[in-house]
């Protein structure tokens, strides 16, 4: 037997719960067949515990995520609870506290996935976007004066520092690094593969108008590319030019290197680039410590307990996670036996993919075994 992992599992709210029980029945077969053991931790932190309780995520919940290998989460977001509790209470308290710089998305298009791209093919579609996860307007500095009144202020500061730009693009660099040792990206021209580039990384943000902040992310960019990744090729689009060109011509991205506000804008294109929430998996990754990982989609309380939510997103997380915890092979085979599924399924839209979630999870398990 291989080595024990311990998972903080958090199903969270609406439909939640289901997706993640799949996961973990996927995960389950995974560690069986490729000779690792999975100890999983249930944690009830939610909108009807906030209800019950009042409390969103306390200090020594954190503390007891510290304990663990990595966090499975499945979605956070009540309707009787009042917009950014929750949001702020858990996700974010929990992405600050564990320190969790980076957001991870992949974006790639599955065999038999509409996407809303014409002509667009699985080999267009497939890059991944790196988010800078816990500084930028997200940082929380700002407040009111006179609220309530005609004279109403209310400031938000955006705020980045050397050392949070510096490990996102260390981070991001690394990561096209490691991607195209396995795989030559088709977007480098002959000139390009001649002088000894294995990939792209582009940079995404707003020299033109925010030229404090992406004028230092820029520097650093360019800085370290210049010093220490030379076999990387560096590009630069503003955040509307990226939006245009991840419709128009996703192929022309590798790997994207961005802020957070920006960041969580164009990952939400990029999960409809791919074929819908139902299919986008996310996480939030410590490389040094405790990651997060959890479905990009909502709660979708409209559909809880009905057995008809789209899984393929919480089951791509947890393979995501195991990707991270250094279990390659099982990894490589979770996201085959999502491919392998997703040929069966008639659409990744709740209600209409031709079988149930749990349906949909028994595929991907008996494909994982085979």
């Amino acid at each position: 037997m291989g080595k024990t992992y311990n998972i903080g599992v958090m199903g969270g709210d609406g439909t939640g719960p289901e997706v993640t029980l799949e996961a973990i029945k996927v995960l389950n077969v995974a560690s069986e067949k490729f000779g690792f053991k999975v100890n999983y931790t249930d944690y009830d932190f939610g909108g009807e515990r906030y209800m019950k309780t009042g409390e969103t995520l306390p200090d020594s919940a954190i503390e007891e995520f510290k304990k663990q290998d990595a966090i499975l989460l499945g979605a956070i977001g009540h309707p009787d609870v009042k917009p950014g509790i929750l949001e702020k209470g858990i996700l974010l308290k929990a992405r600050f506290a564990l320190d969790q710089y980076i957001n991870l998305r992949p974006v790639k298009l599955y065999p038999n996935v509409y996407t809303p791209l014409k002509d667009k093919t699985e080999e267009d579609i497939d890059f991944v976007v790196i988010r800078e996860n816990t500084e930028d307007l997200y940082s929380g500095t700002g407040g009111f004066t006179h609220k309530g009144t005609d004279m109403e202020v209310a400031v938000q500061s955006s705020i980045y520092t050397r050392k949070g730009v510096d490990r996102a693009l260390r981070f991001a660099f690394d990561y096209a690094k490691k991607r195209n040792a396995k795989k030559t990206w088709k977007g480098l021209s002959d000139k390009d593969k001649k002088d000894g580039k294995l990939g792209q990384l582009t940079l995404v943000g707003k020299t033109n108008v925010l030229t404090f902040i992406y004028d230092l992310w820029e520097r650093a960019f360019n800085e370290m590319g210049d010093s220490e990744y030379k076999d990387i090729k560096r590009d630069y689009n503003h955040v509307d030019a990226c939006c245009m060109w991840m419709v128009k011509n996703p192929e022309w991205y590798d790997v994207i290197v961005t802020g957070n506000m920006f960041g969580d804008i164009i990952t939400d294109l990029g999960a409809m680039v791919q074929g819908g929430m139902g299919i986008a998996a996310g996480g939030n990754i410590n490389p040094e410590g405790v990651s997060m990982f959890e479905p990009i989609g909502g709660s979708a309380p409209k559909y809880t307990g009905q057995n008809v939510i789209n899984p393929m997103a919480a089951i791509s997380s947890a393979q995501m996670m195991m990707d991270i915890l250094g279990e390659e092979k099982a990894s490589i085979k979770m996201e085959d036996a999502v491919k392998k599924t997703c040929k069966e399924m008639k659409s990744q839209a709740a209600g209409r993919m031709g079988m149930g979630t749990k349906e949909v999870g028994d595929l991907v398990a008996k494909y994982c075994i085979e």
